[in-house]
């Protein structure tokens, strides 16, 4: 069972059209509902690749009402925190050509007894669990130490723990040793204060996040594929798509196939890498299904092409 944990979840609306054009009425081609944040998405993988999964949210008024009945539609376990605030909604806009518009509302702010209360949940869960991932940004009213705690207490309870968020969060966090840190290549470029150029400088800097801390460092380089650097070495995987559609929610699908495939090793990195790639070929922020998956489409090996320039460099911050 793969235990999840959302601090800010939302309801996502996604819509299709032509063009965005600024200033103008669109028409959209295509809408969808879903329930969003990363934690979320994580469960929602888990769920369409038949396992089990717990989504632990924090959830408030008719939004999160919704999320909670859409999570059940699914096949997810909802382990629901109740809020004096009001769940987010969000909205993304998406064109042919995969460009995506997203705006995100900032979500209720947690008191500290809901703050206690989503951790209480999380521990309540958490001995029948195999991974706890927690993802996304921290609400309002949660310290960036949040993660950091969280995943100090799970350890003491013999719990493994991957980390999906950025910036003060993931920093803080650390020190606690996560077991896993999920970055895309903006975030692990602010992680480390320097651009990434290179293949290359995506390994040096992963390196630098286990020297801090990290057990092992899965890292999403978008269309130049993904990164495992663990204790057993490096490895570097990608596939062949022929369209992307949208890419939200890619990034937690590959945590997903990888936590489902043990959370370490190649194989588990080849998992992630052909979720994600099938994520990205599908409308708004639907989760890939086995029949969406191609593992003959992807390549793992050891041999990291080191000096290949990334398509899109990671200026860092």
């Amino acid at each position: 069972m793969i235990l999840t944990v959302t601090p800010n979840p939302s309801l996502d609306r996604t819509y299709e059209v032509p063009a965005l054009d600024r200033g103008e009425v669109l028409r959209a081609s295509a809408e969808r509902v879903d329930p969003g944040g990363k934690g979320v998405n994580v469960s929602r993988a888990v769920a369409a690749a038949g396992h089990r999964t717990v989504a632990v949210v924090p959830l408030g008024g008719a939004p999160g009402a919704l999320v909670a009945q859409l999570l059940a539609g699914q096949g997810i376990e909802v382990a629901p925190v109740p809020l004096a605030g009001q769940t987010r909604s969000n909205i993304a806009i998406a064109e042919p050509d995969g460009t995506l518009t997203k705006v995100n509302a900032p979500g209720p702010e947690l008191t500290p007894e809901e703050s206690e209360t989503v951790l209480a949940t999380v521990f309540a869960h958490a001995p029948a669990a195999d991974w706890i991932a927690c993802c996304g940004s921290l609400p309002r009213g949660l310290a960036p130490e949040w993660y950091a705690a969280l995943v100090t207490r799970a350890h003491g309870a013999g719990a493994r723990i991957a980390l999906d968020t950025s910036g003060p969060s993931l920093l803080a966090a650390l020190a606690a040793r996560p077991d896993v840190v999920k970055p895309n290549a903006e975030e692990l470029a602010e992680a480390v204060g320097r651009p990434l150029a290179t293949v290359g400088d995506a390994v040096k800097a992963a390196e630098e996040l286990r020297d801090r801390g990290a057990g092992a460092v899965l890292a999403s380089l978008g269309a130049d594929g993904q990164l495992l650097v663990e204790a057993d070495g490096v490895h570097y995987g990608r596939a062949s798509v022929s369209a992307v559609r949208s890419n939200v929610g890619a990034g937690d699908a590959s945590l997903a196939g990888f936590l489902a495939a043990g959370g370490t090793g190649p194989a588990a990195l080849a998992a992630a890498v052909a979720h994600g790639a099938a994520a990205v070929q599908l409308p708004g922020s639907e989760m890939p299904t086995p029949a969406d998956l191609d593992p003959a489409a992807v390549t793992v090996t050891a041999d990291v092409p080191l000096d290949q320039p990334l398509s899109e460099p990671a200026a860092g911050r």
